[in-house]
């Protein structure tokens, strides 16, 4: 890797991190990697801190601000880090309340209020709420992972805001600590003075800046920009005696103190919801359909484009679609509110969904494309920056117009979606913020671009603040005059100015302290192709945007994304994480060790190589390949884990092993010497050995009689795994693909997919034994192969090809792969399975879910009467990661996640189903049960059959 040239961040104060550890009984982390994780959030913007303090309450807080005040070391409260105005970064001492300050302290149904700390999820608060039948109302698109102190900072709204607004509309109270060491304890703040700074009042009660307040703040349901002043004003309450300093601290971005507990209002959850779709020729149509939808009540008003929906999404016909949700006392009352909205739209055509699994499909559409906008249909890359300006919703037709018209003008591109009912639109453009050209041709379409909204009597911010995004172009929106107040504000608060600064008021300049600035000019040197970045890892590591999808502490459905963090809860655990220690590495000033980085492999030690991120994260992030690629470079010249020589390299060992077999497994049921084979092969002693086969698969298959009437011929794959470990697999898809009228046929011995090699970094020789397994399966190209362990699929499928992007033969022979239930379905769709009609349950294999998909095997079980789904998630033994040790504990927290669970929660005579020989040794050695593969459940029906054979298509 080419050596940037780094300017390393100016250093802390001497005596800063020992002070704020001996007053502090939080964590206090100067360490590089604490640094590196927080230096970006979900924006275009990079600030390296000084470190990092995770406090456990408010006197932690209290004892923080005082070191930092004595020291005049700025502070930056943070939650989910998922801004995208660059406001929760900072070069001072970074505030991270999601480790220890999550919590809701209290919830009264009676008074539909909740007390919470700054750090809870947003989705936390809504699980504590919803057996009560209440809910918190602003829901922003990272519900899964933002925290309430962010959503108060940044005055978040999100889709339901229609219905209930904005969090500045749902707050009650809040506690907060001044820089300047203010009060005891900390200040409440509500309505009224109480908790005011000195001099607030007076500011508020001038009759000059009143009259100011008056006429220069636009009235829009989305005027997120500045600070919320009018709510300072008497009218500002119900009661017309004002103020309302609640409202008036939301918003605030972290500048003007610190969110230590906040009372917010819950509102009621309806019992049923419904979704209408509803289609339209493009965007500016759909957003003038908006507003007369509102008069119906809605729930949400949602729109976004066709350049933002991936194929074979399932909406209705239309080049922009309105998402309207509706809700009722009973699913009936839902559907007819959507079909009274359906009928009365002018829509192009529409679909009404009440089926909770099709409503989730169709939100994570619409939630997923912060991060599918990141990329352009030729992926191109493309930034937030310009991400909710907002007009009135009644104009926002012809500002979508105009706003094209000025991104063509600049020869840019974007793809608006948001919340149209709202007049909200969020979009992410194509700007070039790599070379200085681009970066000047980012300043003047932005300062263009708050003139155009301005224009349009809207608001730079509609939703996620002015960070430093917005904040320079202020005066544009609100004149001098108004910001001159802003600045008065801000120091009535803050007169040490030592809160977040650099934001909102004398902000930094908008085309400063880009994150991409300090990224390798040149593309490094690596051994993996990256085909969809145009072979630049540089440009794999810039697809992470931070919105922090891999943060969910709850798995959903069938995603997989992402097991560590979900185990330990650490942000370096994380694929956002691991992404920003990458980031830094190549960025060389705050992690300088380049690949030798310890800070980098410790955090992708615990990294499961999964693939789960390769499919769940909205942007692709491929994590496991970047891990493979790191640790090819860390490692090279210099020795390895013993894992990595045992199981990296155990395709090599195990063809050894194989005529010893029975002597082999003899000696590993001596305890002693089993524990030794442990301690040198670097296994966690809590493992059990796997038995070898006595009889491997490809000896039994070269001793059989073929079946008589041999179909046509399919290649079938012997993996290291079916082949050593399980050759009842293979024999029984031997089976399956003879009663389908098939000839299954064996490549020549050698052949290997290199997976073993790869997830281990050590991808000289997974090139070399790919090459030979090129070699040999040459003249077998061009017809399908079947690969029975998903994982292997998974290596021949993407590794093969990015590894050896030269050779026109990896490609032919990744287009060939298939699992079982994918060649049956396009090979031998009249093949009718054997009815087994029994219940399952199990976890389909985490690389199948992230490469291959589950699509052909749900649809084969369904025809053989297996119902019932399988679990999502990572079992946690992913190859030879939870063999490893040091893995035991994240290994087992992995398989607790989802399948243990679903497995424990089956009712007798449930089939368990792991098509993964990983996932059936983790279900074998934690919960006692055997799984089966699917071959193995449908062969035993064939023989089971009256004629002991199946239909043959």
């Amino acid at each position: 890797m080419p050596e940037p040239s780094p300017v390393p961040p100016a250093p802390p104060p001497p005596g800063l991190a020992r002070d704020l550890a001996a007053a502090v009984r939080g964590d206090v982390d100067f360490s590089r990697t604490a640094r590196a994780l927080t230096t970006m959030d979900a924006s275009n913007y990079r600030r390296v801190p000084h470190g990092v303090v995770a406090p456990r309450d408010a006197a932690d807080v209290a004892a923080a601000l005082a070191v930092c005040r004595e020291h005049r070391v700025p502070v930056v409260p943070r939650g989910g880090g998922t801004s995208i105005a660059g406001q929760a970064t900072g070069t001072g001492v970074v505030l991270d309340f999601t480790r220890h300050m999550g919590a809701v302290l209290e919830l009264d149904p009676a008074t539909r209020t909740a007390v919470v700390q700054p750090g809870v999820v947003l989705d936390v608060l809504r699980a504590a709420a919803a057996p009560h039948g209440l809910t918190f109302g602003p829901d922003p698109s990272t519900h899964s992972r933002c925290t309430l102190g962010g959503m108060i900072g940044n005055n978040s709204c999100g889709s339901h805001s229609v219905a209930w607004g904005t969090t500045a509309d749902n707050v009650e109270s809040l506690r907060v600590l001044r820089y300047d060491g203010t009060g005891a304890g900390p200040l409440t703040l509500g309505r009224g003075w109480a908790g005011a700074p000195p001099g607030l009042r007076e500011f508020a009660g001038d009759p000059g800046n009143r009259a100011l307040i008056r006429t220069g703040f636009p009235g829009l349901p989305r005027r997120i920009s500045g600070y919320a002043l009018d709510a300072l004003l008497p009218e500002s309450t119900p009661d017309r005696t004002g103020p309302d300093l609640a409202r008036a601290f939301c918003g605030s971005e972290g500048t003007l103190g610190v969110l230590t507990e906040a009372t917010v209002r819950l509102v009621g959850a309806p019992a049923a919801r419904a979704l209408a779709v509803l289609g339209y020729p493009d965007e500016s149509a759909a957003a003038e359909a908006a507003p007369g939808l509102l008069p119906h009540h809605p729930l949400t008003v949602e729109g976004m484009a066709a350049d933002l929906v991936r194929e074979g999404a399932g909406l209705p016909r239309g080049g922009a679609w309105l998402f309207v949700e509706t809700g009722g006392g009973t699913p009936a009352e839902a559907r007819a509110h959507a079909e009274r909205i359906v009928r009365a739209a002018d829509a192009l055509d529409a679909a009404v969904v009440t089926d909770p699994a099709g409503m989730r499909t169709l939100w994570r559409i619409r939630e997923d494309a912060a991060g599918t906008a990141t990329r352009m249909p030729d992926g191109t890359e493309a930034w937030p920056g310009w991400e909710d300006c907002a007009v009135p919703p009644a104009r926002l037709g012809p500002y979508l117009r105009d706003f094209r018209a000025l991104l063509t003008a600049h020869g840019l591109r974007g793809a608006p979606y948001g919340h149209f009912g709202d007049g909200c639109i969020h979009v992410r453009i194509d700007f070039d913020l790599l070379t200085a050209d681009g970066v000047a041709r980012f300043r003047r379409f932005s300062e263009e671009q708050a003139g155009l909204v301005v224009a349009y009597g809207g608001s730079l911010s509609g939703e996620h603040g002015d960070g430093q995004a917005r904040a320079e172009l202020l005066p544009r929106m609100y004149g001098p005059e108004i910001v001159a107040l802003f600045g008065r504000f801000k120091d009535l608060w803050d007169p040490d100015g030592g809160m977040n600064p650099g934001m909102l008021v004398r902000p930094d300049p908008l085309d400063t302290n880009l994150r991409f600035g300090v990224l390798p000019e040149r593309p490094v040197d690596v051994a993996f192709g990256y085909p969809e970045d145009g072979g630049d890892f540089t440009a794999a590591v810039r697809r992470c945007v931070g919105v922090a999808k891999c943060r969910t502490t709850a798995a959903s459905g069938t995603g997989v994304m992402c097991p560590s963090f979900r185990a330990t809860g650490e942000e370096a655990h994380s694929t956002r994480g691991r992404a920003r220690l990458l980031h830094e590495m190549l960025a060389g000033e705050v992690v300088t060790d380049g690949w030798r980085s310890a800070e980098v492999r410790d955090a992708l030690d615990l990294c499961l190589s999964c693939k789960g991120c390769r499919s769940d994260c909205p942007v692709g992030v491929d994590m496991a390949t970047y891990k493979a690629e790191f640790l090819h470079h860390h490692y090279r010249g210099r020795p390895r884990p013993a894992a990595h020589y045992a199981m990296g390299r155990l395709p090599r060992w195990l063809r050894a092993a194989a005529p010893f077999a029975r002597p082999l497994n003899a000696l590993a049921r001596i305890r002693p010497l089993a524990a030794l084979a442990k301690r040198l092969a670097g296994v966690a002693p809590q493992r059990t050995l796997p038995a070898l086969a006595r009889v491997t698969f490809r000896d039994w298959a070269a001793r059989r009689v073929p079946a008589p009437g041999r179909g046509e011929a399919v290649t079938l794959w012997p993996d290291t795994f079916t082949d050593h470990f399980s050759p009842e697999v293979g024999r029984a898809a031997v089976r399956v693909l003879e009663a389908a009228g098939r000839a299954p046929v064996l490549p020549e011995r050698g052949v290997c997919c290199g997976l073993t090699y790869v997830s281990t970094g050590q991808l000289d020789q997974a090139r070399t034994v790919m090459r030979r397994t090129l070699d040999r399966m040459e003249p077998l190209l061009g017809r399908p192969v079947v690969v029975l362990e998903p994982s292997c699929a998974a290596a021949l499928r993407t590794d093969l090809p990015d590894l050896l992007p030269d050779d026109p033969r990896a490609a032919r022979l990744a287009g060939d792969v298939r699992t079982l239930a994918q060649y049956l379905q396009e090979y031998a769709p009249d093949w009718t399975p054997p009815r087994l009609d029994r219940p399952v349950a199990g976890q389909t294999h985490c690389h199948q879910h992230a490469v291959l998909g589950d699509a052909a095997e749900r649809r084969l079980r369904e025809r053989a009467g297996l119902t019932g789904g399988l679990s999502g998630g990572c079992c946690g033994l992913a190859g030879n990661f939870g063999f490893e040790k040091g893995h035991w504990e994240v290994s087992t927290a992995c398989a607790e996640d989802q399948l243990l669970p679903a497995v424990r929660a089956a009712a007798p005579g449930t089939e368990l189903l792991a098509d993964g020989f990983s996932c059936r040794t983790q279900l074998g050695q934690l919960a006692g049960r055997r799984a089966r593969h699917l071959a193995e459940v449908l062969a035993e029906g064939i023989d089971r059959r009256p004629d002991g054979a199946a239909d043959r298509g």
